[in-house]
């Protein structure tokens, strides 16, 4: 069990699905779900992992061109930003 979530938006949904591709493909534990309504994102859906993953996260949306719009710690009913994308 994840000691923290945080959760990864994305402009768009291309981007999501690109991200969600790779991540499996990577065996990367990841799970797409809609955006809480606390944060705002351009496409609806976001990805949720394990906060002690982000920077393995981050740089592997880097390398393999994936645009996020930030990434934000879930704490319970509210959301505090760490990232404002790439």
């Amino acid at each position: 069990m994840a000691e923290r979530d945080c959760v990864i938006t994305f402009p768009n949904l291309t981007n999501a699905m690109k991200f969600e591709k790779k991540m499996k493909e990577m065996d990367m534990n990841i799970k797409i779900i809609p955006v809480p309504r606390s944060i705002s994102s351009s496409c609806g859906i976001c990805g949720k992992f394990d906060c002690a993953k982000k920077a393995d996260i981050e740089e592997l949306c880097h390398k393999n061109h994936i645009r996020f719009d930030g990434v934000y710690s879930v704490y319970p009913m509210t959301f505090e930003s760490l990232d404002n994308g790439y």
